[in-house]
């Protein structure tokens, strides 16, 4: 028996979040003659543009954005009239596959601008965050000057691009001429001064925000979102200063009752990891009832970090009996305490299960442990081999560590092949010059040493000098 259109639109609408289900409604909706348009004035003449509008979205939600965009290409072939509710869900789906349809997202701003439907603010804001995330300032900013009215989450759209693409000047200037501003326009400057490098600016902007005469008196109070982005700036200052910094944070939390959600609880965990305060990490891990996967994350790299690498094991494996499936991220933990301990063995076992029993390919961060693995256990030969067969070019993270353990053991041939590596990938860091002249010095090789400090007069590069925090 045909369902009507009516009940599948509404199955769609509700609890579908499973691929399969998705299809199986599909399949109704062709059988059934659901997806034809027909100009009639009926009330339900708009119904197959509601029912692919529901399926654009459906498979943007089951982590199918290229199907969502050939559902659009259908409805055009249909001659279905798309709507505003269309097009933010296949911007949206764009945004999802940029690095391959950047030009079908300038395809869809040509639609919208032939439909004259930018003034729905769903749809400008959408398009300023595909532009944004393909890295395109300029057409994002396009976009926001042609809004007559740009509403607060328009200027928040545009405050999130700026953040994302380094322009913090524009940011700031942007956020300081906003008649209104909300928590949302806060946390994307403090976040996008934590995006960017600029710790210390993020967590200045955060005191400025708690001391404002409009936010106190609309009683604006920072969400999970603002919090876990200053306990991530926290975690990248000083050792001092982030400590300090983070647990006013803490106190925060608690003086106003705030539940400890799963992302506060990680960036508490990464703090207190990174400063070297595991018994605070370990009773914020410990008061959570909830031990999501980045939890647990963040807790064995923080005894990874602090010298208990047999106890980060242990939770890993713990992990793997209680049948959680570990991620990217917890492998980097795992490989980084290997490297650690220089459980060689251990290490390796770890680095071949990733593809063989959990089916996760090695990314750089992977290989890069692994070198520290090989690298710090004195196995440079084995280290440099692996740089050799990787599946992509090393970066320079990977090439410091071979570096760096090059320098430990002094190995000052396969030193200088590395460090000349790193030149060419970064010609401007003044750091590999210093290192390298460093290690040939050590060695006794004057010569060698003096002249790699001439190429870098010759460069133009200088020494960054060194400071102390205490």
């Amino acid at each position: 028996m045909l369902q009507s259109a009516e009940s599948l639109l509404h199955l769609l609408q509700g609890s579908v979040r499973r691929l399969r289900e998705v299809k199986r409604i599909h399949c109704a909706l062709i059988t059934g003659g659901h997806l034809l348009w027909t100009s009639n004035t009926s009330s339900d003449k708009w119904m197959p543009t509601l029912l692919y509008n529901a399926l654009i979205r459906c498979h943007l939600e089951v982590e199918k954005p290229e199907t969502s965009i050939r559902l659009f290409g259908r409805m055009v072939v249909d001659q279905v009239p798309p709507n505003n509710f269309t097009f933010p869900s296949l911007i949206k789906a764009a945004t999802f596959c940029v690095g391959v349809d950047h030009f079908v997202g300038k395809s869809f701003h040509s639609h919208l601008v032939r439909r004259g439907v930018l003034r729905d603010v769903f749809v400008s804001t959408s398009l300023i965050s595909f532009y944004s995330q393909c890295g395109d300032l300029v057409g994002a900013r396009n976009v926001f000057d042609e809004i007559a009215e740009p509403c607060i989450v328009c200027n928040n759209a545009m405050l999130d691009a700026f953040g994302k693409n380094g322009d913090m000047d524009g940011a700031v200037s942007m956020f300081e001429l906003m008649p209104e501003r909300d928590i949302v326009s806060w946390t994307s400057v403090i976040s996008g001064f934590g995006r960017n490098g600029s710790f210390e600016e993020g967590v200045v902007f955060f005191g400025k925000m708690m001391v404002d005469e409009d936010v106190t008196r609309r009683g604006v109070r920072p969400n999970e979102a603002t919090l876990v982005s200053l306990l991530s700036s926290c975690a990248n200052l000083d050792r001092g200063g982030g400590l300090y910094g983070g647990k006013q944070m803490h106190g925060f939390i608690i003086r106003n009752e705030i539940q400890l959600t799963v992302f506060m609880a990680t960036g508490l965990i990464s703090l207190y990891g990174k400063m070297g305060c595991l018994k605070l990490a370990t009773q914020v891990f410990n008061d959570m009832a909830c031990k999501a996967i980045c939890v647990q994350n963040a807790m064995i790299s923080a005894l990874a970090c602090n010298g208990h690498e047999t106890d980060a094991l242990d939770m890993f494996e713990r992990m793997k009996l209680e049948r959680q499936k570990p991620n990217e991220v917890t492998l980097v933990s795992v490989l980084t305490a290997c490297a650690h301990a220089k459980l060689v063995p251990t290490g390796l076992e770890v680095f071949n299960s990733m593809t063989l029993d959990l089916g996760i390919d090695p990314k750089m961060e992977h290989y890069g442990c692994l070198v520290d693995l090989l690298g710090r256990a004195g196995l440079l030969k084995e280290a440099n081999d692996i740089i050799e067969t990787m599946p992509f070019k090393a970066d320079a993270t990977v090439l410091g560590a071979l570096l760096g353990a090059c320098k430990v053991h002094g190995a000052i041939e396969l030193a200088n092949e590395v460090a000349k590596k790193i030149i060419n990938l970064k010609p401007q860091h003044c750091g590999r010059y210093v290192s390298l002249s460093s290690i040939n010095a050590g060695a006794e090789r004057w010569a060698q040493a003096a002249e790699l400090r001439k190429e870098m007069i010759a460069a133009g590069i200088q020494k960054i000098p060194a400071y102390s925090s205490v």
